[in-house]
């Protein structure tokens, strides 16, 4: 018996998905549940399991290629299981195959490569009609252009010699190249950042906070704090309690444009910047205001550690009415981070650093962080701006304020 292994259905606004890596080749026993195949979309990746344990019979889209939900990528061979041994399914033989009517007919088929085949071909600057197909109907597979390039190289060898070979091949080998095609996410990242570039009239205001009080609630605290929660207190915490409550005095920086209207938001969505071998996500902590300490910690981690394994969902990355970048755990000492559309600002973390800083008078060594708001000056006014960088300021450096609620 054969399964269709089809696409699922896409997420809402998302038109179509590109196959990121198949796990199993044609011939490869799979179990059930198992994932066959990883499928990207500009949001999310998709794993797609397999329904049955069997055997991957066909591979009818390569990686690379362009699907639509419910388009039949491969198939799967479920009753070649006997016994405690698996019988694979090899491919046709060439020979096998339906044989050719024309040259021109080979032509037009073997041009008919998917964008995987066709990327080989751009990369080895080969063209298609000097790669032999020994696929169905003369299309030309990985293993042909493979074949065509071991059999190109001992040719290549024997060519006349240059002036000067051992340097050429050197400058060559040190002046190669590399192209690789964007992931569909960087593609969409790429979008994004371009759309809050040239739809709004981003500023930036800076200032600066002394963390030592963090610091000091930091040691004093912590192993209690893990060993009743389970968790870690980091900083985030901190940065995302302060920011709800500056959100609450200042509701211009918790909204968003909607053409010509202002939607103001009565609920506290903070979307954390999180990067992840794929690019740059920016997942959802919902309802903020209703989070304490160890909530906030306890799923910042765990949004953190499913975008690292590529795990998030549609829904954890969809809204959000503000975001927060923490630049300074690589090492940034000031930027200016761009905005995340439709949202009004973000807010630029980064590293902490000792300073010379002049206090009453006198030169003491301080942690100082710099701290960056940038914002849709067409609905937030300077005054707010800054009013809410500074808000964002007096709470860390003086953290009972936020029990206090001064």
């Amino acid at each position: 018996m054969t399964i269709e292994i089809k696409v699922p259905d896409l997420p809402e606004s998302v038109a179509d998905a590109t196959i990121a890596t198949w796990n199993k080749q044609v011939g490869d026993s799979v179990e059930r549940d198992e994932v066959i195949v990883e499928i990207e979309t500009d949001k999310v990746v998709l794993e797609i399991p397999a329904l049955e344990a069997g055997v991957l019979e066909e591979i009818v889209e390569e990686e690379g290629a362009t699907v639509l939900a419910q388009q039949v990528i491969g198939k799967l061979r479920t009753d070649v299981v006997v016994g405690e041994e698996t019988k694979a399914v090899e491919p046709a033989p060439a020979q096998e195959e339906v044989p050719v009517e024309s040259d021109e007919q080979n032509a037009t088929d073997a041009d008919a490569v998917g964008p995987s085949i066709r990327r080989l071909l751009a990369e080895h600057s080969l063209d298609a009609s000097q790669v032999k197909g020994s696929g169905k109907n003369g299309r030309i597979t990985k293993a042909d252009i493979e074949a065509h390039l071991k059999n190109a190289s001992p040719k290549a060898k024997e060519s006349p010699a240059t002036n000067s070979p051992q340097v050429d091949d050197v400058l060559a080998s040190s002046r190669s190249e590399k192209r690789v095609p964007m992931t569909r996410l960087r593609r969409r990242v790429a979008e994004r950042l371009l759309e809050a570039k040239n739809n709004t009239a981003m500023l930036t205001t800076f200032n600066e906070v002394n963390m030592k009080p963090i610091m000091e609630l930091r040691k004093k605290y912590r192993d209690a704090f893990e060993e009743r929660h389970g968790v870690r207190l980091g900083f985030m915490s901190f940065y995302v309690k302060a920011v709800v409550e500056a959100l609450k005095r200042f509701p211009d920086v918790n909204a968003s444009l909607d053409g010509e209207d202002i939607v103001y938001h009565n609920y506290f969505d903070v979307s954390i910047a999180v990067s992840t071998p794929r690019g740059l996500v920016t997942p959802v902590l919902r309802d903020c205001d209703r989070m304490g300490s160890a909530d906030i910690e306890k799923k910042i981690k765990e949004l953190a550690i499913k975008g690292r394994d590529g795990k998030l969902t549609v829904d954890e990355m969809m809204g959000g009415n503000f975001t927060i970048t923490n630049g300074g755990v690589f090492g940034s000492l000031m930027s200016t981070p761009i905005i995340n559309p439709p949202q009004s600002a973000i807010l630029g973390m980064h590293k902490i650093q000792d300073r010379p800083m002049a206090v009453d008078g006198k030169v003491e060594i301080l942690p100082m962080m710099y701290l960056a708001l940038s914002y849709d000056h067409r609905q937030v006014d300077g005054r707010e701006s800054v009013s809410f960088l500074v808000t964002i300021k007096e709470l860390l450096e003086d953290p009972a304020r936020l029990l206090l609620d001064v």
